[in-house]
């Protein structure tokens, strides 16, 4: 046997779940097809890598909308504050944003990055990089990978963290299904989430509101039956495609499962004024109506939503904005208010995976030991990190799940291999 434990993949999964199997005594390879290790840490937290979330752990668990359940038991072993510890043991010190995310304070990624890269040093770890892996031959006692370059390895087990499809360009392709279903396993449908939206809505395509930024509304994905699914208040953009932001993908996933339904269409709701109540509003807008009557519309509105979007919803309702006050029907009125609160536009799709932030669906959680992540089907298999059929919304959850799974999976892995 040439190593106890080999992990295929260096992205945050991998990199955890490698300097576990060596902290517990098993000789470890890191192999990965890329150039450099942790390209998608890089890249994390727009370069600034938001290492995880400081949030308790029933609220990360809960940012986890794809199977978080399934990591209660991974979470009782290592967790989001043991992140903390370990990346300040290694002499990164980190700060606390909104939101809970944890930043490190150098705000560059390549702290994070290099911190690793030192443990693994340290740690004697041997890591083969440019080196793609063509397959894995399972064996009764020990698997055999099979280089690109047909070099044969023998391991006693290992640990898959090759991530999803999303990024292609930091190397995850979605290499590991196959290996996966080789052994046995079922890949859950793929989908994009935490993913841009497309809408041919007219405004859309007219440019009209392309650019423009609204900060901190309510977002809503409706159901065919006109009922809520999801609402998420955040900042949100209009594109020359459709919509982004941060509200935006975090209901995108919503958006993508009603499509992969059969429905042709999504619609969303926009409420710019989530603090303030619809009927209220229109008792103080008539109010200043009528203490105001030559005051012309747009100037007695400005302010309540930015200049561009009240430019459009008075123009989508009718209303000439230097009407005066006075000249326009309470009608008119209370459907400008209600889009206010209220503005509804169809999404038709999503960027395709590869543009999205987040792969959703992969190994199934079903067939995964939820306290070692062992294969339950095959023996020294251990999966971490995105090629699980788990994902969570942008700000750090994701990153804090790679690095709990690959914690996780690299001790259990050490432990396995050194009992055989």
């Amino acid at each position: 046997m040439d190593y106890q434990v080999t992990v295929i993949g260096g992205g945050p999964s991998g990199l955890m779940a490698a300097i576990a199997a060596a902290e517990n005594g098993a000789s470890t390879l890191l192999i990965d097809k890329g150039n450099k290790l942790g390209k998608k840490l890089a890249i994390s937290g727009g370069g600034r890598c938001n290492v995880t979330n400081r949030l308790p752990k029933e609220e990360v668990i809960k940012h986890i909308p794809g199977n978080g359940r399934f990591l209660h038991s991974a979470f009782s072993v290592f967790d989001n504050y043991d992140i903390i510890d370990f990346f300040e043991g290694l002499g990164v010190e980190l700060k606390e944003e909104d939101h809970g995310r944890m930043f490190p304070v150098s705000n560059s990624a390549k702290t994070v990055v290099n911190a690793l890269l030192k443990r693994l040093d340290d740690l004697n770890i041997t890591v083969k990089t440019d080196t793609p892996v063509e397959a894995i031959h399972f064996g009764d006692h020990q698997h055999t990978i099979i280089l690109k370059s047909q070099k044969k390895i023998e391991t006693g087990a290992v640990i898959i963290a090759v991530g999803g499809k999303a990024v292609p360009h930091t190397g995850s392709t979605g290499d590991g299904y196959a290996w996966a279903k080789k052994a046995g396993h079922t890949i859950t449908d793929l989908y994009p989430t935490e993913v841009p939206l497309l809408s041919n809505a007219s405004f859309i395509q007219e440019k009209k509101l392309q650019g423009l930024a609204l900060r901190n509304i309510a977002l809503s994905v409706l159901n065919n039956k006109s009922k809520k699914i999801i609402t998420h208040q955040m900042d949100m953009l209009f594109t020359h495609f459709g919509i982004s932001g941060p509200a935006v993908l975090r209901c995108s996933q919503y958006v993508v499962k009603e499509l992969m339904k059969g429905n042709k269409k999504v619609t969303m709701e926009i409420d710019a004024l989530p603090e303030q109540n619809e009927h209220q509003m229109y008792e103080e807008y008539m109010q200043l109506i009528d203490n105001n009557p030559k005051k012309n519309v747009k100037n007695s509105l400005k302010g309540i939503v930015p200049e561009r979007y009240l430019d459009f919803l008075l123009e989508k309702n009718e209303i000439v904005g230097d009407e005066k006050n006075a000249n326009i029907s309470r009608e008119k009125i209370r459907h400008l208010l209600h889009d206010f609160k209220a503005f509804q536009f169809d999404v038709y799709g999503s960027q395709p995976i590869e543009k999205a932030f987040v792969t959703g669906g992969g190994v199934s959680t079903k067939e995964i030991v939820p306290n070692t992540m062992q294969s339950k089907i095959m023996h020294g298999l251990y999966f971490c990190g995105e090629i699980l059929d788990i994902h969570g919304y942008t700000g750090g959850y994701n990153i804090t799940s790679a690095m709990v799974t690959g914690r996780v999976a690299g001790m259990n892995a050490a432990w396995e291999s050194l009992a055989k």
